[in-house]
């Protein structure tokens, strides 16, 4: 059997209906998820029975708590009366019972064929201390198989659910343990992998039945989740946030296109040190696995230098590193965002010599192209809203450095967005600079790369400026990573067509 289910959460016959059809496209087992629907509909079994013994592929059926992540308010007794009376009957391949259920109907010796039985606990709030100790619940129960699925804030809260999966591979039992919410992607995709039972998936990403959940098409077609084994190598973007990042679909398609066991990984990383020590440097980490390299991006390009053990000269000197090598056991450093910014610049214009560029921005972005501009003898003003920031960059490198608030661009031949300002889901209509700013620059140069076209982009249409948007350099410095980690040429068109894609479906 595939290790992904298609979880579907509809709350009316046709609805539901709909959704099993395109469910059932995919050839996969499916969840049907009994408390997203209305009482009424529920009310109706006989529907129901047949409902799930036409559906023609296998399915799981699930009546969650609402004290467990559920849409129902249907309290324990009404559960437990649902499942004692009838709905152990349905000719689902697998019933999904929360522990305390689990627990009443083997203590009332209800005829149940525990084969079929998925035991499961849910924490929406917080990963449990006693994680170990729910397992022990869980496997106390005569469930065939054991599901565990806890929230977790920061990459490193994955550690303890591999962990589990790892000991349920000893003891002989199947597991399903996920990480809930953004952070714990890393579950979802790697799980089958390490000898979880399954992983869920959303028909589409807008219909997702739980924190973090990624459509079906991600994690067959993206993260090839049903190919991957402990063996296959990984890298992975780190920061946070990461989920509105196409990097993923960049890299993964590459990997794909070269047909290498590689998987590249969003990581939801709060706690830099924390998850450098105990899931990435070799001398340290809590987990075997084959952790080739990784994209930094903000909020970490600055802090990550202290976690490495030899760092490029370039990147040393800008102050930030996008990119980190594993290599035997040590962890280089580079920055390939310096030389990616500059290429689509001087694609753009030629010679930057003496070219006066203004930078928004005093972060890691702004620092690496500040280096490349110094490098092509540009005359650089660096704007920042920190203006202690913009001053200790500014001094750093010799420029100069002036207020945001209200500033011209005028004179400037080109002028470069080098904050998140714009990027979609994280203030996607906000701009560091209007039109009236813009007025009289030759070209504006925007490093966010979703959208395509951002609100400063916009802007300086308007003011009639040039523009260049940001998934040219974003295409550049991946296809540096890639050489990096594996020694290869990436198929640049492999990787835009992966990018635009994934643009196009962001929009919808």
């Amino acid at each position: 059997m595939p290790p992904v289910c298609i979880s579907i959460c509809e709350s009316d016959w046709p609805s539901v209906a709909r959704a099993l059809r395109g469910a059932s496209k995919h050839k996969r087992l499916i969840e049907i998820r009994l408390d997203c629907f209305a009482s009424e509909v529920l009310q109706n079994f006989d529907a129901l029975r047949e409902l799930i013994a036409t559906c023609p592929q296998p399915t799981i059926v699930t009546f969650r708590g609402a004290q467990e992540g559920g849409r129902s308010d249907a309290d324990f007794e009404t559960r437990l009366r649902f499942w004692r009376d009838k709905g152990l009957d349905l000719s689902a391949k697998f019933v999904d019972l929360e522990l305390d259920i689990a627990e009443q109907l083997s203590r009332d010796a209800v005829a149940v064929d525990w084969s079929r039985v998925i035991c499961s606990y849910h924490n929406q709030d917080e990963l449990p201390e006693d994680l170990s100790q729910i397992f022990e619940q869980l496997a106390a129960t005569p469930a065939r198989v054991l599901k565990i699925a806890v929230r977790v804030n920061d990459a490193v809260d994955c550690l303890p659910i591999f962990d589990l999966l790892e000991r349920a591979r000893r003891d002989g039992r199947e597991l399903i343990a996920i990480g809930m919410g953004a952070a714990g992607l890393a579950t979802r995709i790697l799980g089958p992998a390490r000898g979880a039972f399954l992983t869920y998936g959303s028909l589409v990403k807008e219909r997702a039945t739980a924190a973090g959940q990624i459509s079906v098409e991600e994690l067959i077609n993206v993260y090839r989740v049903e190919k991957l084994t402990r063996e296959t190598v990984i890298s992975g973007l780190v920061g946070s946030p990461v989920a509105h990042s196409i990097s993923p679909q960049i890299h993964n398609a590459a990997f794909a296109s070269w047909g290498t066991d590689a998987v590249y990984i969003p990581f939801e990383v709060r706690d830099l040190k924390a998850f450098f020590k105990r899931m990435v440097h070799p001398r340290t980490r809590e987990i075997d696995w084959r952790l080739r390299g990784l994209s930094i991006t903000a909020p970490h390009k600055s802090d990550v230098l202290a976690e490495l053990d030899w760092i490029e000269p370039g990147a040393r000197e800008i102050g930030a590193v996008n990119t980190v090598v594993v290599e035997a056991d040590r962890l280089c450093g580079y920055n390939t965002d310096a030389s990616a910014f500059i290429a689509q610049l001087k694609n753009r214009l030629g010679s930057l010599q003496n070219a006066r560029v203004a930078i928004i921005g005093a972060g890691g972005a702004a620092s690496a192209a500040l280096y490349s501009l110094n490098q092509e003898n540009a005359r650089v003003a660096i704007f920042a809203r920190d203006g202690r920031k913009a001053k200790e960059l500014a001094d750093r490198w010799s420029t100069e450095c002036r207020e945001l608030q209200g500033a011209v661009f005028a004179e400037f031949d080109v002028v470069v967005n080098a904050t998140p300002l714009g990027t979609k889901g994280l203030g996607e209509l906000e701009t560091p600079a209007v039109a009236q700013q813009l007025r009289g620059a030759r070209l504006a140069y925007d490093l966010v790369y979703n959208p395509q076209v951002t609100q400063f982009l916009r802007e300086a249409q308007v003011a009639g400026c040039e523009t260049l948007a940001g998934l040219p350099m974003l295409l550049a410095q991946a296809v540096q990573q890639f050489q990096l980690w594996t020694g290869e040429s990436a198929n640049i068109d492999v990787m835009q067509t992966a990018a635009l894609k994934a643009l196009s479906n962001s929009d919808q």
